[in-house]
């Protein structure tokens, strides 16, 4: 299962509709004088669209992905237009400014941080400036990150926004090539976490949740391990996967509510879950042993992405991780 031109062009839409919105936004900010009320706009002059501040982040990765991916649908053109408005210094400079501002310095951390690292990975990839004009903020993203992963004495494994695996696969990718340092502690930092982890029996899904803590860890791993070590860590961590075993990993979550908005986080985990069993079957050189799995979760979310505000504003992100991998 991959993505093909007709979804191309309706995630696009969709996601071009709530990016050129301005209301409803959830302002993720602490207040500290009456200058912080003002319109979502002109706090964060890019990132002010759908919904909240990661999402509209995660929306422009994915519409520019798909102009790269579609150079030819009607669409890439409107892509554009907006890429080229919001990618300049000024605004740039003004989301910037309110990272120096007090009590900023947990902002989107670490959800965030990833996401707006993977955006300029992907502007990178295009011959329009787009990237240059982000470096400055992936680059202040990235310094939070070098100070914030050596004070975090333990991972978060959740299945929302606070999980450190997830962040640091998007991390990862963005440092490899611009931050050699970044990279090498992304890896250290793994491993200092997740290597000794063995037989896992976690309590998951969760009723909120849009990532798995085991298969993002797992997939973290299989980034900063070579093939066979990361099989024999694989082997050990999850002992019965061969069996589908734990059964909860292997079996595409119910999502009774679309309209409620936690709830409509677990179509987010059939297709994360989705993502990185594919990413999982390639890393361990068995692509095609997972690809049902993956293909049952994909079926059981992607039909309803766009039912309701409460995913259309995020989850066509996820459902291309999940095709394209």
């Amino acid at each position: 299962m991959k993505i093909d031109q007709s979804q191309a062009r309706e995630f696009a839409r969709m996601t071009l509709s709530h990016l050129t919105q301005r209301w409803p936004y959830k302002l993720d900010l602490v207040m500290s004088g009456p200058e912080d009320v003002l319109p979502p706009a002109e706090i964060h002059p890019i990132f002010h669209g759908s919904f909240d501040w990661h999402s509209c982040v995660h929306g422009y990765w994915q519409v520019l992905r798909i102009a790269r991916l579609y150079p030819d649908i009607p669409e890439v053109a409107d892509i554009r237009v907006l890429a080229d408005a919001m990618f300049v210094p000024g605004k740039v400079a003004g989301e910037i400014a309110r990272l120096d501002r007090p009590y900023a310095s947990g902002f989107e951390r670490p959800y965030g941080w990833g996401w707006m690292l993977a955006l300029q990975a992907e502007a990178d990839r295009h011959s329009a400036g787009w990237g240059d004009a982000l470096s400055p903020l992936s680059r202040r993203f990235a310094s939070n990150l070098t100070d914030y992963l050596p004070k975090l004495t333990y991972s978060i494994t959740v299945g929302t926004h606070f999980n450190t695996a997830f962040a640091l696969v998007l991390a990862l990718e963005w440092a490899e090539t611009r931050d050699p340092d970044l990279a090498a502690l992304i890896r250290q930092r793994a491993r200092d976490w997740f290597a000794d982890r063995q037989d896992y029996r976690g309590w998951e899904p969760g009723g909120d949740e849009f990532l798995s803590p085991a298969l993002t860890a797992a997939l973290l791993m299989s980034r900063v391990m070579e093939r066979a070590e990361f099989a024999q860590w694989f082997a050990a961590f999850l002992p019965d996967a061969q069996r589908g075993e734990p059964a909860m990993l292997f079996e595409p979550v119910h999502v009774s509510d679309r309209t409620d908005g936690k709830i409509a986080h677990l179509d987010g985990l059939n297709l994360s879950r989705a993502w990185c069993w594919r990413q999982i079957g390639f890393a361990l050189g068995e692509a095609e042993r997972f690809e049902p799995v993956a293909a049952a979760h994909i079926a059981a979310s992607l039909p309803h992405i766009g039912e309701d505000y409460m995913g259309s504003h995020w989850l066509a992100s996820f459902a291309l991780l999940a095709l394209e991998s």
